[in-house]
């Protein structure tokens, strides 16, 4: 048995310098998904940034990206806003009691108001009897809660709590 001290296999930094071969892939996907998932450029081309890297056109990458979606290579292509940096300090998920019978029309009305990033359902418990999400951004508490108010009188749903943030945590997805 080799000792703690001897190589047995491949090891963190020879996948850094030589990372597996992802299959099904070619190089250029590979390479392209390896930049993704480091997250997109706030600037006006991130795809152009992307093709730059990888010596193709901006519209390569914007097919390939496609192409990957299509053939279920990646589920999903998506972005998360780092709303600190954009100037948003206030952020609250606003929970509320909406009707089985309109969570759909609900649901899309409230995931329609700009200030609201995240819309989804989830099952009522006896220890907390909400079942819609809205994450709501703002540049104040007040800004949040004038929101809040908004989409009440959109929807007709009363009853609602907002739960303000505390602490941003480092929001990364999922990697090769």
């Amino acid at each position: 048995m080799p000792s703690k001290k001897e190589s047995t296999g491949v090891g963190p930094s020879d996948l850094k310098n030589n990372p597996p071969h992802l299959p099904g892939l070619d190089e250029t996907d590979e390479k392209l998904i390896r930049l993704m998932q480091d997250g997109i450029s706030f600037i006006h081309s991130p795809y152009l940034e992307y093709a730059t890297a990888l010596g193709i056109s901006e519209e390569e990458v914007v097919a390939r990206i496609q192409r990957l979606l299509t053939d279920r290579k990646i589920r999903r292509f998506g972005a998360s806003v780092g709303h600190l940096v954009i100037g948003f300090t206030a952020n609250a998920m606003c929970v509320w009691d909406v009707p089985e019978d309109r969570i759909d029309e609900t649901g899309r009305l409230m995931a329609s108001f700009d200030e609201v990033s995240h819309c989804y359902e989830r099952p009522w418990s006896t220890e907390w009897p909400y079942n819609m999400y809205t994450m709501i951004h703002g540049k104040s508490a007040a800004d949040c809660e004038a929101v809040a108010a908004k989409i009440s009188n959109a929807t007709g749903i009363a009853d609602y709590k907002l739960v303000f943030s505390e602490k941003e945590f480092k929001k990364t997805g999922v990697r090769i």
